[in-house]
């Protein structure tokens, strides 16, 4: 038997064809494209583009699987977290869908936090503190922008939701990607209604219920089967990205923890209890087993090091050169990786700044190291946010493009004091929906199959631990201190400097 696991993102859906027992056997890929002419801040798809994205990628997919179609029994859905899919009476989207990405309702925002009792309130009320990307903001942007299309709303999905729909004709939502909404109680795993009044009492008769990601939302429909080539296919619950890449890197269990190298930075970990930060800087999420998943998330990594390569011109190989020529800390060299802002520490006019430039780190190695541990440092701020409020780590999984580089890697096993692996399969949240939807077709023939035995099977790691070194300990630690030092004494003239 074989599943399939579709990874729906902002650029593009994958797709994985996988055998119950772990195997990837095809592949496939198809671009999205973005809605044009938007004004600043906004961010749009047309739900369409991911259901022909779908189509394109997953006969790609099972073509290059060579197994019988008749053959494939489960399908699991991840996407992208946020997104606001609107539909009319008739299940048909209203408008485009607005996007994680989109910044445009932040005045929306505000005022949803001012009648939630502020930023202490929210987290009272939800466990988890309002950003402007969750969908809430997006929800009351239209009834207060676009109050025509608003009378129109009988249906709220999130985008992997709005693909199960397409697929099976049921409107549903699990606890992992509706915790992203800032409608959801994330610890007692229900709607708020204090949340929904705030936007319209009459909301919540428009969100699904809410169900345990351990329950399938339904066999595809028929027509959409003959459409995709396929027969009695159950479609598994699904989650959020980052939901699915924990299932897809087996964090599943305490002490495990997710960590993506990419343009951003992640860092999240399974709990069995609701986790909450009191000051809101580490999203108190649920996960895709019935768990919670707290996830930090930065906004510079990648991005610092390819703004390096292109005024060096050099490669990645070049890159991890130049930056192993300097030792550990970069004779105390320090770089804020601020180059877009950042998320946490909340510092959104912020920008990048080297400290410590003199004769002797005045030099591309220097540079070059010292972006890359800036980049770890400031992940740094977070992680131990997370371990301060209750994590114990005891290994990272590492992902992304960053982690192809083992200097990298060394960097962040010895900042975080934790070693660090890498997995076999990149495609952490296609292979996480799989494994998953491996679980649903399982619990749905009475089996009691637990996941973590799935994911312990299932996901592969390569060879070859990152280990901690202990002469690095100290060194990194001091410098960490001074890294947090440095922009919470910048903090007040990184704001000065945006408003002059």
């Amino acid at each position: 038997m074989y599943a399939i696991g579709v990874d729906s993102g902002t650029q593009g859906t994958k797709v994985l064809i996988v055998d119950f027992e772990g195997k990837i056997l095809g592949r496939g890929f198809a671009p999205h494209r973005f809605v044009e002419g938007l004004r600043p801040g906004e961010s749009e798809q047309d739900p369409q583009e991911w259901i022909q994205a779908f189509d394109k990628a997953l006969q790609q997919a099972i073509k290059h699987a060579g197994i019988p179609r008749s053959e494939i029994v489960s399908l699991g859905v991840s996407g992208q977290q946020h997104g606001f899919v609107p539909l009319d009476e008739g299940g048909h989207p209203i408008r485009p869908a607005k996007l994680w990405n989109d910044t445009s309702t932040v005045e929306e925002t505000d005022l949803l936090i001012e009648n939630l009792g502020g930023k202490s309130g929210c987290i009272q009320r939800l466990g988890i503190s309002l950003a402007v990307g969750y969908t809430a903001s997006k929800i009351l942007w239209l009834r207060r922008r676009e109050p025509e299309n608003y009378k129109k709303l009988s249906i709220i999905l999130l985008p992997h939701n709005y693909i199960n729909y397409v697929l099976t004709g049921i409107d549903h939502m699990e606890f992992g990607d509706a915790s992203g909404t800032g409608l959801m109680d994330i610890r007692e795993r229900v709607w708020s209604k204090a949340a929904i009044t705030a936007i319209d009492p009459e909301l919540e008769a428009k969100l699904p219920s809410l169900s345990h990601p351990s329950k399938p939302v339904g066999l595809m429909e028929r027509d959409m089967a003959r459409r995709f080539g396929l027969y009695k296919v159950l479609v598994a619950s699904g989650s959020g990205d980052n939901m699915m890449g924990a299932i897809g890197t087996g964090n599943v269990k305490p002490g495990l923890c997710s960590l993506s190298l990419g343009t951003s930075g992640t860092v999240y970990s399974y709990f069995a209890e609701p986790f909450v930060d009191p000051q809101g800087e580490i999203a108190a999420f649920c996960d895709g087993t019935g768990g919670w998943l707290p996830l930090l998330c930065t906004m510079n990594v990648t991005n610092t090091t390819g703004h390096l390569k292109s005024l060096f011109e050099i490669s990645n190989e070049e890159l991890e050169h130049m930056a192993s020529q300097a030792s550990p800390g970069a004779s105390n060299l320090l770089f804020l990786p601020y180059v877009d802002g950042e998320r946490v520490p909340v510092l959104p006019f912020a920008s990048g700044v080297f400290f410590g430039l003199n004769r002797k780190t005045f030099t591309r190695s220097c540079m070059a190291r010292a972006i890359m541990e800036g980049a770890i440092f400031n992940l740094g701020y977070g992680f131990a946010r997370m371990k301060g409020l209750g994590l114990i780590p005891a290994e990272i999984r590492a992902t992304g493009g960053g982690s192809k580089s083992r200097l990298w890697l060394q960097i962040v096993a010895d900042i975080f004091q934790t070693p660090v692996v890498t997995l076999k399969e990149e495609e952490a949240a296609a292979l996480g929906a799989a494994i998953q939807s491996i679980w649903n077709y399982h619990c749905s023939q009475g089996r009691k199959v637990k996941i973590e035995e799935l994911t312990e099977k299932m996901v592969k790691l390569e060879q070859g631990t990152v280990e901690p070194r202990q002469d690095t300990f100290s060194l990194y630690e001091r410098l960490q201190d001074q890294f947090n030092s440095l922009w919470k004494t910048l903090k007040e003239e990184f704001k000065s400097l945006r408003n002059s």
